[in-house]
């Protein structure tokens, strides 16, 4: 099949500039805070940006669209539960996490930040902090590769493997040489262009179906239910689909930019644009999938080119609906989406490996220049990994990133709420808390009881232990209180 020189034209062009973005962070790098946070230097724009690009992958583009043109309006309950976390991540977590993370020995890590927040000289929470995120990470991380695999695998028509080739090293390139700068600047043109590709295709969907009301009245009349937001709907699935919005007080490749912020300042300006980009974001995606199915309703003859992969409705309707040059660019934020996150958790594993194992243990007087280094070497570790992981096609290594979004969610999530609004939680509760959020997690996930997702009893498991274990050990000791309060006040205190 011959491949669409314009549709060529526009990846390599795209790709070209994110490497070029990469070696000119390359120069902004003078050590290792710098590659792992950029040196707390983002502004509004940029973290809000970045934050929202990192947490919208493929599936923003293609696993939430199929879904919706399967099923219905009804699978766009995670879309309201995710914007719902979203914003009490932003307004609650996000400006007294960065405050406590500087407090806390200007933490560059989630294990750092637990280290010094609970005085623990044993380095525990360090150590097992820092194994769920190399395991969970490293799932995620391959779920990237294989999604921008398929990309270039359908786009172009290439071998599997020569796509993952291709798809990987794209991301990895500019991550391994730029560091955070590199990330968080590439995040801020790709997370413009997944807003203007779902804004977009939404609008040409309908001019292509007749019209906003042709479209709607063609869904009434042939596939009604589809538009009903309770088709199918129990009260476990909706609090499931919910619950997932408490995945965000956990995830360490999005509150690496809430630490990487200039100021509190700088995360109430950064609130008002991630919200307003996450929710278009989502309102297209969504109508993507349900006007999709006005479109192959009116024309029913191009109903195949879907292959019977219901994911790949917005590759095929961007290749349908635009010429070659526009669905280069349009298709292009699906690549942006994958990279946009996979070079931030492979970012955030790398810190640590480098910043909490290498470092804390091996290295503890090692130089700002070799931390650098030894944090690009661990990029290419994590990614290695991660490709090994996605080398097999049929993996069913996707069916598991489910396991890291409510894993960290849950094992995470509670101790970095209290964590910033509790004086008294102490060492050992959120070592508990931890341990009985993951091990949840994966012991319900395996026994789907109750068909409840199983970040929800995680979260509330684990955030019943850390205060119950507070309460009985008696609260926190005068240190810790110190250290709250000093951070609170730095927080209350800034404008």
């Amino acid at each position: 099949m011959v491949l669409s020189i314009p549709m060529v034209t526009t990846f390599v062009v795209y790709i070209l500039l994110m490497l070029g973005i990469g070696f000119y962070a390359y120069f902004a790098t003078k050590n290792f805070d710098d590659y792992i946070l950029g040196g707390r230097s983002l502004g509004g724009f940029v973290t809000a940006l970045s934050a929202g690009a990192s947490d919208m992958s493929g599936w923003l583009l293609m696993g939430l669209p199929g879904a919706i043109y399967t099923v219905g309006l009804s699978e766009s309950w995670i879309a309201i539960g995710l914007i719902l976390g979203a914003y009490l991540n932003w307004k609650f977590v996000a400006g007294r996490l960065r405050v406590h993370t500087e407090v806390n020995n200007n933490a560059l890590t989630l294990p750092d930040y637990f280290s010094h927040r609970f005085d623990d000289h044993s380095n525990i929470l360090r150590v097992i902090s820092a194994v769920i995120i190399l395991v969970f990470f490293c799932i995620y991380c391959a779920s990237g590769i294989v999604a921008s695999a398929r990309l270039f695998e359908n786009t172009f028509h290439l071998s599997y493997g020569q796509a993952i080739c291709i798809g990987a090293a794209s991301t990895i390139i500019y991550t391994f040489i730029g560091g955070f700068l590199a990330v968080s600047w590439t995040d801020t043109i790709q997370a413009s262009l997944m807003l203007f590709a779902l804004i977009l295709t939404p609008i040409f969907v309908i001019l292509a179906s007749g019209g906003a009301h042709a479209s709607i009245d063609i869904i009434q009349q042939q596939q009604g239910a589809k538009l009903l937001l309770t088709k199918n709907l129990t009260a476990i699935s909706l609090v499931s689909l919910l619950g997932w919005g408490l995945g965000y007080l956990g995830q360490p490749h999005i509150l690496a930019r809430f630490m990487a912020a200039r100021s509190k300042a700088t995360i109430v300006t950064a609130t008002r644009i991630s919200m307003s980009w996450m929710i278009l974001c989502l309102a297209g995606a969504v109508s993507i999938g349900i006007l999709g199915n006005a479109y192959f309703l009116t024309h029913p003859d191009q109903v195949s080119v879907l292959g019977g992969n219901n994911e790949t409705i917005f590759i095929k309707l961007a290749t349908l609906l635009f010429n070659p040059w526009i669905a280069g660019i349009v298709l292009s934020a699906i690549l942006a989406a994958v990279m946009s996150t996979l070079s931030c958790q492979l970012l955030v594993a790398s810190s640590a490996i480098t910043e909490d194992i290498y470092k804390a243990f091996f290295r503890k007087n090692a130089s700002q220049s070799e931390l650098v280094w030894v944090g690009r070497m661990m990029v290419l570790v994590v990614a290695l990994i991660a490709i090994l992981l996605a080398l097999n096609p049929k993996s069913e290594v996707l069916n598991l990133v489910s396991y890291a979004w409510s894993g960290f969610g849950a094992a995470f999530g509670p101790v970095i709420l209290i964590s910033i609004f509790w004086r008294d939680i102490t060492k050992n509760a959120a070592l508990a808390g931890m341990i009985i959020g993951s091990v949840t997690v994966i012991i319900w996930k395996n026994t789907q009881w109750f068909g409840l997702y199983e970040i929800i009893p995680g979260f509330f498991l684990a955030t019943a232990a850390i205060i119950l274990i507070s309460k009985i050990e008696g609260g926190a000791n005068k240190i810790l209180h110190q250290r709250f309060d000093e951070a609170n006040q730095l927080f209350q205190a800034e404008k």
